[in-house]
């Protein structure tokens, strides 16, 4: 028997809550703590910015219901009909926004896809391209400790489909999800892969941990796979949502491998992307084919939520990758408080060096003449 691995992030762990961030997480966070229901103004849901930290944050805390749960909650608050129907009322808040904002995007999945299939030859925009040439050590770990919140949890609300396909479809779905879950292995769970990564980049690699720092960029990345997986009606919009991170993964993670090799983030740092490259250009062709292909003939009707699926998940990264550079490239984190000091040492070969300079300890690389 293969031994646990000592970053294991066990299911039994939960995440603690974090303290609200407006009205509507503030009313989320006390319901759960106090075990009540949640209380709130009239309208508040309606008056909410559909992609500020105070919405984002509530549905994210309960959409975590249905995930791992919260240290100290009740676990039958996940059926709580007074959360339920808060959740049902910011979904909303949330869908609409969505819709509107892509009110002009692609409804069939040819025009969704066909940019994706393509490398630009401007990447100037790549958040994956930045940080592969220029890139510092202290943005990689910001980016992992970001990005932690959605790999923790990697394929989990993927898996919402399987039920709801059928035939060719769902063969293909399972496949694809059987490697992400480490063909067998617990040590080889994508999940585990980047817990591993994490403990490279000397950051924490216990689930949730880095919640309390996630802005709404990120948050709404997250909550978009939470809403889609959690609907049958949106079984399109998830298949669109998976396809669309199948297909644009393993250039951005040959790159964020490169990264991570450069600036001497690790052997597990760099391992996860390397491994992500050359599975993820099988799980694209099979995700087209195969899992969109079957759904299509099955239920040619959803080829539009598809389309708004993968549409919706371009929006998101798009957001996100705005926050992080401005945040950069005006010499601040991109989290909402930044990652204590990194600990662990580098290897002069890394070409890495600490400056103490600027509001707090960077990483520089130094770049041979």
């Amino acid at each position: 028997m293969t031994p646990p691995s000592p970053t294991s992030i066990a299911t039994a762990v939960s995440p603690r809550l974090v303290e609200g961030r407006g009205e509507l997480s503030d009313a989320v966070v006390r319901a759960l703590r106090e075990g009540t229901p949640p209380m709130y103004a009239p309208g508040a849901v309606l008056k909410a910015d559909p992609w500020g930290d105070d919405l984002q944050l509530a549905l994210y805390l309960l959409y975590e219901l249905h995930y791992r749960g919260f240290e100290t909650v009740d676990d039958a608050r996940e059926w709580d009909s007074d959360l339920l129907r808060l959740r049902q009322a910011i979904e909303a808040r949330f869908l609409h926004a969505l819709r509107t904002d892509l009110s002009d995007a692609p409804r069939t999945v040819e025009d969704a896809f066909a940019p994706l299939l393509v490398e630009p030859v401007d990447l100037s925009d790549s958040l994956s391209h930045h940080l592969e040439t220029e890139g510092e050590l202290w943005q990689l770990r910001e980016y992992a400790a970001l990005r932690s919140l959605y790999h923790l949890k990697e394929a989990d609300p993927h898996l919402w489909v399987v039920p709801r396909l059928t035939g060719r479809a769902k063969a293909a779905m399972v496949a694809i999800e059987y490697d992400e879950f480490g063909a067998g292995r617990a040590d080889r769970i994508h999940a585990q892969l980047f817990a591993d990564l994490m403990t490279d980049l000397d950051l924490d690699p216990s689930y949730g941990r880095y919640l309390e720092q996630a802005p709404a960029p990120l948050l709404a990345t997250v909550n978009l796979m939470s809403l889609f997986g959690l609907h049958r009606a949106l079984r399109g919009a998830l298949v669109g949502h998976f396809a669309c991170v199948e297909v644009t993964s393993s250039p951005g993670s040959r790159r964020l491998a490169k990264a991570m090799r450069r600036c001497g983030a690790g052997p597990a740092a760099e391992h996860f992307y390397a491994e992500h490259v050359e599975a993820d250009a099988v799980h694209e062709q099979v995700v087209r084919h195969d899992v969109i292909g079957g759904l299509l003939a099955d239920e040619p009707h959803l080829e539009g939520d598809i389309a708004f699926g993968c549409a919706a998940t371009v929006l998101l990264e798009d957001r996100l990758t705005s926050h992080i550079r401005e945040s950069w490239d005006h010499e601040r984190s991109a989290l909402r408080t930044p990652l204590p000091e990194h600990q662990r040492s580098t290897e002069p070969s890394t070409r890495c060096v600490v400056s103490a300079s600027g509001p707090t300890r960077r990483i520089h690389v130094r770049r041979d003449a």
